[in-house]
Order: structure tokens, then sequence, then C-alpha cells
């Protein structure tokens, strides 16, 4: 971790378009200005945080299912009906 003092109106420079400039400062608050693109996602640590608990939570990971989840999955959708080959197959017998 690179750790950095800054004064009240001083900035960092992150990559040739995105910079953080100290606006405030109150007590133990500091307003931190942000200058990004649009296109850079930017969100405050915590808030991260806490929707991941609560997409563990909800049982939303992020993990591959299981084969007896797919089984059990494939269990519930309706038969799909047979290819060519099957159904001439399946008329011979009869």
């Amino acid at each position: 971790m690179l750790i950095l003092s800054r004064k009240l109106g001083q900035s960092i420079i992150i990559q040739p378009d995105i910079e953080l400039t100290v606006l405030d400062v109150r007590g133990e608050t500091v307003k931190i200005g942000i200058n990004a693109p649009k296109t850079v996602k930017i969100y405050r640590q915590e808030l991260l945080a806490d929707i991941a608990q609560t997409n563990q939570e909800a049982g939303l990971t992020q993990q591959a299912p299981t084969p007896d989840t797919l089984k059990a999955l494939d269990a519930l959708l309706p038969q799909r009906p047979a290819t060519t080959g099957q159904a001439s197959a399946a008329a011979e017998q009869v």
C-alpha cells in the first residue's frame, strides 16, 4: 500500500485520466473529489462489503453449479421433443 500525505487542495494522479483531490478536512472526516472518466466504476469500500454480504446471505454466490444441482434443474425442465433420428427409431419399435 502506498501512503501519501496531502494538504487541502492537493491532488494525486492515479492514471493520466484519474485524479483525487482533497476538498475539505473537518476533524476525522476528509472530503475527496474524484475526477475520472464515466467508464471508471468507483465504489465506497464499505458499500461493496455490504453488497457482498447480502449476496452471500441470499445464496447468490459466483460458484459453478454442482452436477447434482444441474440434474435437479434438468428434471424440472419439460421433456424435449425427440430429434429426427430418435423419432424414427421410436416409430420402428412400435
